[in-house]
């Protein structure tokens, strides 16, 4: 495909408007929230109990491991977050020993810099989701600078893991009331995106918008569906109700966006769900062919995802010792909160990295004027200050899915009263350290991430546009054949879409760069619409679009 002339300007303006607006609230925000209350508060309260709150950072650390994978399936669930706790636990053991090493602030900031780029860099590659890296180092760099010796650290890790192990069950225990709703929201999700395209016919206003997005949420049930292990019957209907999905993404005119509509609303209940019927995909043996040899497939080896990485890791390393060391030459006594608030803003690019340094610095302002409003209540005593802390925890897990900024209001108070867990601390003090590092964190986090360019992102564009052409390739060949082996034309469509919703994550991610060379607009516009026309070629193959709406 030839090149087209870019239209897009080399520097690109940073976002002001919209950046603190408020979304909707997640499907299941008291999900996270309730976990960590149920996670943090045994052994915090065991803890208040033998007089040793001193103890709770270490508790900590394996308690808000219950914050993660609430959107896997149960089984990979269970995977993710045993990763989760090692992962923490790691960190955890990498500062404690680094801290009863060393006392030169120095080199534990540059330690915790270091931590913050390996735990970003894997975060992201594995696709853990919220809150990603930023708990693991706000963990790890507060124990550098926690006091403590060699001897201490073998007890100090026993506390973390078997905290650690008690988020693993407050993350699994839903599971034996609603063993199949992860997957069953996540289908639910495809089918309303799906039926919001299908209602713009293809053609009316915002259809491209909502070609992505319903494309997005349809890879996104059927990773959810491939990462369950066992097929089954439960899941199978799911399945055929994603395929559904797939048909209206491909054939929109032909879909009943009424029907899609209401599968969700019945997979978002407790009932049944719903067996759509789908021509041409195993009839009466109930099988969806081509899944199987998906299930089989290898997984994408984890240094291969971890290479593309490399700038957004170097961004992390450089901004997050940048700040330390500016928080230590400006006398503050807690550099981690700057080298914590640095970590939290790298996004995906520089421009979602702007839009997170300016929801930080307003959250963090207005949690520290909401510290100093809760201080006096949580100084009551070590029950009022545990009680407060689960408080927090709650609020901030409830809020922050509908911006990151009102959820750094209830974040912000918490991790000042967890440095209160040894002794209560002069508030004022604590205050201007907080707004001090705030502001070193983001402004210099954020020059780290404009001077470190991503001149990846532009060529991992061709590599998706080079995948997309040649899963297009696979699937017209495909369907042109006269006897496709079985479960081809449904490997290959699923191949193919999620090549679609693959260059269209990566366009977005380099258009946000501030400093990149101008990119190929129109061939990726191109792309997608050729993607979009031999998926709608598949679906007629298999003739799944014949029966739309009609169930088993």
């Amino acid at each position: 495909m030839s090149s087209a002339t870019p239209t897009t300007s080399r520097v690109r303006p940073l976002p002001l408007v919209g950046v603190l607006r408020l979304g909707r609230p997640s499907d299941i925000w008291f999900k996270p929230a309730l976990s960590v209350v149920a996670a943090v508060a045994p052994p915090n309260l065991t803890l208040l109990a033998l007089g040793r709150l001193d103890l709770a950072m270490y508790t900590m650390a394996g308690s808000l491991c219950a914050l993660y994978a609430h959107n896997r399936p149960y089984a990979a669930r269970a995977r993710a977050l045993a990763w989760v706790v090692l992962g923490m636990i790691g960190g955890l053991a990498v500062a404690l020993i680094a801290a009863s090493l060393t006392t030169s602030a120095v080199v534990l900031v540059t330690v915790g810099a270091l931590l913050a780029a390996a735990q970003k860099a894997v975060c992201d590659a594995t696709r853990i989701g919220p809150p990603g890296h930023v708990v693991l180092t706000f963990i790890s760099s507060a124990s550098l600078f926690a006091p403590g010796t060699l001897g201490q650290v073998p007890g100090h890790l026993a506390l973390a893991v078997a905290a650690g192990a008690w988020a693993w069950i407050v993350g699994m225990a839903p599971g034996l009331v609603r063993p199949h709703g992860p997957e069953r929201r996540a289908t639910a999700h495809a089918l309303n995106a799906a039926a919001a395209y299908a209602e713009t016919r293809g053609t009316g206003d915002g259809h491209a918008r909502a070609r992505a997005g319903a494309a997005a949420a349809v890879h996104a049930a059927w990773q959810s569906l491939l990462s369950t292990g066992a097929r089954t019957a439960p899941r199978r209907a799911l399945e055929r109700l994603v395929v559904r999905a797939e048909v209206a993404l491909a054939v929109p005119a032909d879909a009943e966006a009424g029907q899609l509509r209401a599968w969700a609303r019945e997979l978002r209940g407790k009932g049944p769900i719903p067996i759509p019927h789908v021509p041409g995909a195993g009839g009466t043996t109930d099988e969806l062919l081509g899944v199987e040899a998906e299930l089989d497939s290898p997984a994408r080896p984890l240094l291969s995802r971890l290479g593309p990485l490399a700038p957004i890791a170097l961004r992390t390393a450089l901004g997050c010792a940048l700040a330390g060391y500016v928080a230590l030459a400006l006398g503050v006594g807690r550099p981690y909160w700057a080298l914590v608030t640095a970590a939290s803003l790298y996004q995906a690019n520089v421009t979602l990295t702007w839009s997170r340094g300016i929801q930080r610095v307003v959250g963090n302002l207005v949690g520290v004027l909401a510290f100093a409003a809760i201080a006096p209540l949580a100084h009551l005593g070590p029950a009022a200050l545990v009680l407060s802390c689960l408080a927090l925890n709650f609020g901030a897990e409830a809020l922050i899915g509908r911006n990151y900024w009102l959820g750094s209001v209830c974040v912000t108070p918490m991790a000042l009263l967890i440095t209160e867990f040894a002794h209560l601390q002069e508030p004022g003090e604590l205050m201007t350290d907080r707004v001090v590092d705030t502001l070193v964190g983001a402004l210099v986090g954020f020059v780290a991430a404009v001077a470190v360019t991503n001149r990846r992102a532009g060529d991992r564009i061709e590599h998706a546009l080079d995948a997309l052409e040649s899963a297009r390739e696979h699937a017209a060949k495909t369907v042109t054949a006269e006897h496709p082996e079985p479960g081809a034309l449904e490997s290959a469509r699923r191949e193919l879409a999620a090549a679609v919703v693959d260059l269209r994550a990566t366009t977005d991610a380099a258009a946000g760069e501030w400093w990149q060379r101008a990119l190929p607009e129109e061939r990726v516009v191109l792309a997608e619409q050729a993607g979009h026309r031999t998926l709608a070629a598949t679906v007629r193959r298999q003739g799944l679009h014949t029966t739309e709406g009609a169930r088993a």
